[in-house]
């Protein structure tokens, strides 16, 4: 901290800056009054208070106007190694004030943006220096804003309060957005003490960044958000990431209502489907502003009865996409969005996203982006023509790859006729795939009509859930055999590497808490595994379901536990093949009539070999809330973090909650944390589920939350195997040890009561994030 003169400047300022060779300030004292000449000071005067005087003696900053000391108070100032100057009380040490509560242009870590509860007050906002060279406030503030208790980050233009710039809507781990934010475990992003309106927006920085503490992040002059650190070999700050970058699409609603900005494409702006522009000549001099209007009505706007009109509306899908500002959140489930949206004749667009839920939008469409990955998908209601049109436009490219795919097909089949002479066309695979051939040809084969008939035409009302590789069917063989079908998606690449995945590995496990596989069906271009049918379900829908939680007792809920735990040490230790599943957690375990469990899904499964311990991937795929530590951050993978899954599953199988939906004094924090807390209090009993509770199982209850607080450890070297953890589970080892800190504590997200009672099941409880959609 010392006195400092901008280039270009003939003033002085009083500054705080990171000690490196090129000046980085972050924060100005008075900022507001520059000097004339080098001979000011800073001290603490007579009342207490931290000042700085100018080479006359006269003050140009102080902290009386900030702080609140008694007349009588003994005070000195401290430059901490955060960067935070602060004011201090000599007897009581209490801080009086803080430079990290009166902020300038920057955000370093451990500085917090919003109106936060502290006694010396946070201010809401960063503000940009005027120019590079003049600190005092320029014209762009950053700032916290709520759309319906719904956080993100906004840049204002402070002359006529215009957004210039926004983060799209927090999801309790990223701004959806930013499409370079892949994870919260990249980009420390916190939003924290959120409550009757109140939020503070802070970051993190994590372990393996603390060599280099010098990141920090800058509101320029020029009005974009800058990250940037300090580079040791060049010697230099280097930018990694702004917020308005292209000078196009990032700016706030460049193309104007009904407009979407794409910057790979060779006009930045084009109108929505079903949009024209509404001034055809501005838009052709590169002035998109006026943005566009609708082609035709919307059915329930349309005042004529003729048969056209009573052709329903539908919806355009867009993905990856920035959605417009100004959504309305509304409680509808995943599944019902669509529809709610179609009843309500003002409802435009929607999107449904974890960890915000249900979205429709009524007024101008504004501020839409198109992103080459990430983003979200949104739902544009059009009426009928606009998709007829589009449905053309669908059967054209229908036919040719029909065409050009029958005949990839027919010069497959006759490679594979030549080889395989009598085999049935449902084995059919390519021919440099052999070993692929010949695991499925020792695989049951189950003809397509056989399936189609089974599944009643794969009829929706067989349909049994869904994800990023297609959908699962309930199905009835002839003989009566209840199956379930696993129906490949034509669209998931990813889908078809789990296909071939799934095949290898569970093919080759036999336990009666694995789920089985009965065999395959992969003709007329389809991929479907064929699965014994499990009658209740996955765990996740009785154990989050407050309607059916109750079928669980706490005796119940102990063999769930142990059975998981079999199964998962089958794969670990006692099949011919060392297997690490990857993606353990509640909607992957399958009930069958006795609620006996079985672990599914293997898509994502590794074969270890025999003298294997650990593995290393650049695609981290998986679910966030159950992940290990060192794979989220880093790709490694074991045994271990197959260990720290089953912990976060043991943990929700007490409590009946899902991760980071418990909540304490208001807010949601992680199930790992709230079990972290009543360790230490000694009070682990508390984690079980209210109405489940039951005295005669107290010590059952507090060894479950032991051994899960042993799984979730921070590091893979601290936790059991679970071989260890069924020994502990059943009292085999009888003194268990003291468990450390678990990772991935002290994360808050929003308050439990700030929605509708019906919407808490589907909102605030729903925190997972796959990095790669599955």
């Amino acid at each position: 901290m010392g006195f400092f003169r901008p280039e270009n400047s003939t003033k002085y300022y009083v500054g705080i800056m990171f000690n490196v060779p090129s000046m980085a300030v972050i924060w100005v004292a008075n900022r507001d009054k520059g000097m004339d000449d080098p001979r000011g000071s800073m001290g603490i005067s007579a009342d207490g208070n931290l000042v700085v005087l100018d080479g006359e003696n006269i003050v140009v900053w102080s902290t009386s106007s900030k702080s609140n000391i008694s007349t009588n108070s003994n005070t000195y100032a401290q430059l901490l190694d955060t960067g935070n100057l602060v004011l201090k009380d000599s007897s009581s040490g209490r801080y009086l004030w803080e430079s990290f509560g009166e902020n300038s242009d920057t955000l370093v870590e451990g500085m917090k943006l919003g109106n936060g509860a502290s006694s010396i007050g946070i201010t809401r906002e960063l503000r940009s220096w005027k120019s590079p060279w003049d600190p005092s406030p320029g014209s762009f503030s950053f700032r916290l804003r709520l759309l319906q208790n719904i956080p993100e980050v906004i840049i204002v233009v402070q002359n006529n309060s215009k957004i210039y710039w926004r983060s799209g809507l927090w999801n309790k781990q990223i701004f959806i957005g930013l499409p370079h934010m892949s994870s919260v475990y990249d980009y420390g992003s916190k939003i924290i003490n959120y409550d009757e309106g109140d939020i503070t927006y802070t970051y993190d920085t994590f372990k393996n960044m603390k060599e280099s503490t010098k990141l920090h992040y800058v509101l320029t002059s020029t009005g974009s958000y800058v990250e940037k650190y300090w580079d040791e070999e060049k010697s230099q700050w280097v930018v990694t990431w702004e917020s308005v970058a292209s000078g196009q699409c990032d700016m706030y609603g460049k193309c104007g209502p009904f407009g979407i900005c794409d910057t790979l494409s060779s006009k930045s702006c084009s109108c929505l489907k079903g949009y024209r522009p509404r001034d055809e000549m501005e838009w052709g001099n590169g002035n998109w502003s006026s943005g566009c209007i609708r082609n035709a009505a919307l059915q329930c706007h349309r005042n004529s009865s003729d048969e056209e009109n009573k052709k329903k509306d539908g919806f355009l899908k867009l993905q990856r996409v920035k959605v417009p500002d100004f959504p309305i959140w509304v409680p509808s489930l995943d599944d019902t969005c669509e529809t709610d949206c179609l009843r309500d004749c003002g409802c435009i667009a929607y999107s449904y996203y974890t960890g915000i839920g249900c979205t429709h939008w009524s007024e101008d469409l504004i501020d839409i982006q198109q992103f080459s990955t990430g983003g979200a998908d949104l739902y544009i209601r059009l009426p009928y023509s606009e998709l007829d049109q589009n449905k053309n436009n669908k059967v054209i490219i229908i036919v040719i790859t029909l065409t050009i795919g029958s005949l990839a097909i027919a010069s497959c089949l006759y490679f594979v006729l030549l080889k395989h002479r009598g085999k049935k066309s449902s084995k059919v695979m390519p021919r440099e795939d052999t070993s692929h051939v010949k695991l499925l040809e020792e695989l049951p084969v189950f003809d397509f009509e056989i399936i189609a008939k089974a599944t009643e035409n794969f009829h929706s009302g067989n349909k049994l859930g869904e994800g990023g590789f297609g959908q699962v069917y309930k199905g009835v063989l002839e003989d009566g055999q209840e199956i379930a079908v696993k129906r490949l998606s034509e669209s998931s690449t990813q889908g078809q590497k789990e296909f071939m995945n799934e095949v290898i590995v569970i093919s080759k496990l036999q336990h009666r808490n694995l789920v089985r596989l009965l065999g395959c069906c992969i003709e007329r271009g389809e991929k479907m595994l064929v699965y014994e049918f499990m009658p209740n379900g996955s765990l996740d829908a009785l154990l989050f379901d407050p309607y059916k939680e109750v079928v669980l007792d706490w005796m119940k809920r102990l063999m769930i536990i142990e059975g998981i735990g079999r199964g998962l040490l089958y794969l670990h230790r006692d099949s011919r093949l060392r297997i690490i599943h990857r993606d353990l957690k509640a909607s992957n375990i399958l009930l069958d009539e006795q609620l006996n469990p079985k672990i599914s899904d293997f898509g994502l499964a590794r074969i270890f070999g025999s003298n294997q311990n650990q593995a290393k991937t650049q695609r981290v795929i998986g679910t966030y809330g159950y992940m290990a530590p060192e794979y989220a951050i880093n790709g490694k993978f074991s045994e271990k973090s197959d260990v720290f899954s089953f912990g976060v599953l043991l943990l929700e199988i007490v409590s009946g909650r899902k991760n980071s939906a418990l909540y304490h004094d208001g807010f949601a924090i992680g199930l790992a944390a709230h079990a972290w807390k009543l360790w230490n209090l000694d009070k682990m009993e508390e984690m079980a589920e209210v109405g489940m509770y039951d005295m005669s199982f107290k010590m059952s209850m507090r060894r479950c939350v032991h051994v899960g607080l042993l799984c979730v450890q921070e590091y893979a070297d601290d936790r059991p195997n679970i071989s260890s953890v069924l020994s502990m589970l059943s009292s085999e080892i009888v003194e268990l040890p003291n468990p450390k800190q678990p990772a991935f504590t002290g994360r808050q997200s929003f308050p439990y009561n700030k929605f509708p009672k019906q919407s808490r099941s589907f909102v605030y409880n729903v925190t997972i994030s796959d990095v790669e959609g599955r």
